[in-house]
This record gives C-alpha cells, structure tokens and sequence, in this order.
C-alpha cells in the first residue's frame, strides 16, 4: 500500500484530502505546520507528498527544497495562490506538481495515481543492464538514472530527468507542450503548459553551454521543442 504525507494546516481540507485518498486505498499520515511536515517528510518512508505552499513555520518551499537534497519522492505543492511566480518557484525547487486550490478531490487523486504509477515504473526498473544515450559530449544512463555533460555529473529531479531522456530518445522529434505534458505527468495539461516550460529551462540549465543558444533541446516557435541530433 502506498504511503501518502499530507502536509497542510487547514484541518478541513487535510481531512477532506485523506478521506478521498484512504476510500481510493492510500495509507496516509498528516501533519499540520512547516515544522511537523518537514521533519516527516525526512524521517519517513512515503511514496509522495502532498505538499501546502502556505505553512505557519516553515513554507512549503523550503520544505521542498530540503526534501530535493535528500529524496527524489514525488511533490505535488498546492496553493491558493494562482501567480504563475509561485508555480514556477515551486517546480524549479523541484515539485513534481502544482495545484491551484480549490481543486476537486478526485482530481488530487487522479494525480496522485499519475505520479505513483510513473515513479514506481522508473524504480522498478533497476533490474535491467543499463541503457545510455550519447549525443555530443552529454550522457544518460537511462537505468542509473545519471546524468554526464562532458565528463561531469549534473543532478536533476525526478521530472526533469524524464523529460531530458523522453526528448533524447524521440530525436527531430518536436512535441507540443500539451504532448509532453501529456507524456510525462501522465495526464492532460488541463492549462498547466507553463509546467514543461520551467522543466526546460532548468534542464537547459545544466547541459547547454550557451543558454541563449542551446545545442540540444530547441525550441520551435508557436510548436514545442526538439532535441537536435
């Protein structure tokens, strides 16, 4: 049975979230301020959190930074707040997800059944001999789940990893952002594009030399994105 962290100070929604999660058959804990759920979040073993970005103690970014330095369990933030700064920061902090509140129950949980089936798929297959891409000094160790540019070891999320290795394996292959949304999250955008847009850039971050200009992966004005052979 999977293991679910709620961390979320209103009491009414935590209890609205863990009945909808528990009747779908989810274990699920909760903890109700930056504080409690940060620890939690450290010291147990769950297969994902979902995670308040406004919190009394600690936020919910910090809270997911902290967590990135140690884990890869899948994060879904969700929030009141609609900026699209806030979604930004919290994927580049490494969030798997972001929910705007009020979002309907049975949509967490589809979510939250995307993101397990897809992480629980990825782990399950460290059996295998490994498979590596090589294009032009970058290197993926598609079963390790390593990532190399010119001889040297970039860290990625969970995500970003992904969606780095779904380009590299599909090359001159242009996807919209609806398809690789689609693709990666295992679920329709539902409006939420700006969530690829933010996993390229930090995946450009850490591979293309000049930014401005990258090697790899291009964007196709008023397409999506390619990744260059």
């Amino acid at each position: 049975m999977s293991k679910i962290l709620i961390v979320e100070d209103e009491v009414a929604i935590a209890d609205l979230e863990r009945d909808y999660l528990e009747l779908s058959g989810f274990d699920v804990e909760v903890a109700k301020d930056g504080e409690a759920g940060l620890a939690e979040a450290l010291r147990g073993d769950y297969n994902l959190v979902i995670l308040d970005l406004m919190l009394p103690g600690v936020d919910g970014f910090e809270i997911c930074r902290k967590v990135r330095e140690e884990k890869n369990t899948p994060i879904i933030m969700v929030s009141a707040k609609k900026d699209d700064i806030d979604k930004i920061r919290g994927l580049g902090l490494g969030a798997d997800d972001y929910m705007t509140k009020p979002f309907s129950p049975s949509e967490l949980v589809a979510r939250v059944k995307a993101h397990l089936a897809r992480y629980e798929r990825l782990i399950g297959s460290a059996a295998e001999v490994n498979k590596v891409i090589e294009i032009r000094g970058l290197k993926i160790d598609t079963t390790a789940r390593r990532v190399w540019v010119n001889g040297e070891e970039r860290t990625f999320t969970t995500k970003e990893f992904d969606l780095l290795t779904f380009l590299a394996s599909h090359p001159n292959h242009v996807y919209t952002k609806d398809e690789l949304f689609s693709e990666i999250w295992d679920m329709e955008s539902i409006g939420d594009i700006a969530t690829v847009t933010v996993h390229i850039k930090k995946i450009r971050e850490k591979i293309e030399l000049d930014t401005s200009n990258p090697q790899y992966i291009e964007t196709i004005w008023g397409v999506g994105y390619r990744f260059r052979v």
